[in-house]
């Protein structure tokens, strides 16, 4: 665990991302998404403020479970449109220094020989700053968009995507060797054909030969978060994380989840402090209390229920308008997103939820007061095993302004924050875990594709 808390700023390149209804405040470019200049301003703040990663979230789809059809979504830009994060992070990559650059891609989205090549790329041009959130979709409508009849199975999402890392991972850490690049001049050798290996891999999903036409980029693997809070999806978290996106609504529930996940990451065989822990949160800072409460209603006074709801829907897998928000989630089975609902249950056991008091949470989730006040309860997470906080922007970039101005002394006088800039040149793997290597670790997945990398010696070099 890092002796400090951890800061991304989580948001996407759409109108309305997880706060619906206020890209329509006066004081948001949310309205800017498709705008690069918009997007260079944001990331030199969080740059300059030493934040540790832009965090992107993605869909491959449209929510069109509320009413059966996407009409409120499109109606009111409820994740749609969207743009493609990681073209996004290209052209960022550029214009920082040391702000790590995380996106999500879902791995239904992409065949896993491009999306290895994609990655490393984004890796060798960010100088190793890349993470990948890694998703199985929840979303019908993205399925159809990507050739399958309908979603799969909730499991069986998690069975793919345990093959899609396979790939990956043989691809970014099996297929060249460390010392495959002799890029000599003198004899007019780029690289050793007998240190670059086809990968062979015949599976259930995927059918990929290899080699991959990367070169090792710094990380080699990306930075691995993941977000899945269901029974399957904290298997693969202890399996594969590097960092995991908990929606616990208390530090309770946030307690409970990540005793769960690292317990599980142990009987894996991996060292449970390899896993960092970060929670969703949004912050109204005020100089006074009252400043801080004003200015939250007038928040309160841009969101959108019906926007709140279309979203809603689509996590639980049915129109809430048909089942009614006195319906207590114990009751909920669905396809979609298992493990909100069982977070949920976690951060208040007592508590017979229901959907509208889930939906009523959702829209609150806002830490609201003084910079005082906000460090008092972001101690209570740090307590409860948060190694870090997904800032969720209510306005943008205003939310992070406020947040670095006004929030971020206060957190390094108690020693909530970094207190030193971080040095320049380093990995996002070496930010995030501060005196380990750029590669993952020899007990990860991935690690271990490094270390015995040729598992059928009958694999030759490419000749």
């Amino acid at each position: 665990m890092p002796d400090h808390l951890l800061f991304n700023a989580f948001t996407m390149s759409t109108v309305s991302h997880l706060l619906h209804g206020l890209w329509t405040h006066p004081d948001s470019r949310h309205r800017d998404y498709a705008d690069l200049g918009a997007w260079l301003e944001l990331a030199a703040l969080l740059d300059d403020a030493d934040f540790d990663a832009l965090f992107l979230a993605d869909v491959a789809g449209v929510h069109e479970t509320y009413g059966g059809s996407p009409a409120q979504a499109v109606l009111e830009g409820v994740q749609v449109p969207a743009n493609d994060p990681s073209m996004l992070l290209s052209a960022l990559a550029a214009s920082t220094r040391r702000l790590g650059l995380v996106f999500t891609q879902s791995i239904l989205q992409e065949p896993p020989f491009n999306f290895a090549r994609r990655v490393s790329t984004l890796d060798h041009l960010s100088r190793g700053r890349v993470g990948w959130n890694i998703v199985t979709s929840h979303l019908s409508n993205a399925a159809r968009n990507l050739g399958l009849d309908d979603l799969p199975d909730h499991d069986e999402r998690y069975a793919r995507a345990e093959e899609y890392t396979e790939v990956v991972y043989r691809l970014w850490e099996e297929s060249w060797a460390d010392d495959a690049v002799l890029a000599d001049p003198s004899t007019g050798r780029y690289a050793d054909p007998a240190k670059v290996r086809k990968i062979n891999h015949a599976g259930t999903y995927y059918r990929v030969e290899g080699p991959h036409l990367c070169e090792p980029s710094p990380q080699r693997s990306p930075v691995l978060f993941q977000a899945g809070s269901s029974k399957a999806g904290r298997e693969f978290a202890a399996r594969h994380a590097e960092g995991v996106f908990i929606d616990a609504v208390t530090p309770l529930g946030a307690h409970e989840q990540i005793a769960d996940i690292r317990a599980r990451a142990g009987r894996h065989g991996r060292n449970p402090d390899d896993l960092l822990f970060f929670a969703g949160l949004s912050f109204v800072v005020g100089g006074t209390e009252a400043e801080a409460a004003g200015k939250d209603a007038e928040i309160r006074a841009h969101l959108s229920e019906t926007a709140f709801a279309a979203q809603f829907s689509s996590a639980v897998g049915s129109d809430v308008t048909e089942l009614g928000l006195d319906t207590p989630i114990r009751l909920i089975r669905t396809n979609t997103q298992q493990g909100w609902l069982t977070s949920l249950r976690e951060s208040a056991p007592d508590q017979e939820w229901t959907l509208g008091t889930a939906l009523t949470a959702r829209m609150g989730r806002r830490v609201v007061g003084t910079p005082e006040r906000i460090a008092d309860q972001l101690a209570e997470w740090r307590a409860a095993g948060v190694d870090g906080v997904n800032v969720i922007a209510a306005t943008t970039p205003g939310t992070y302004r406020d947040f670095i101005d006004g929030v971020l002394p206060e957190l390094r006088r108690r020693g909530l924050a970094r207190t030193e800039p971080t040095e320049e040149g380093l990995t996002l793997r070496e930010r995030l875990f501060p005196g380990r290597p750029a590669r993952l670790t020899a007990n990860h997945p991935a690690g271990r594709r490094r270390l015995y990398p040729h598992r059928n010696h009958e694999e030759k070099a490419v000749s």
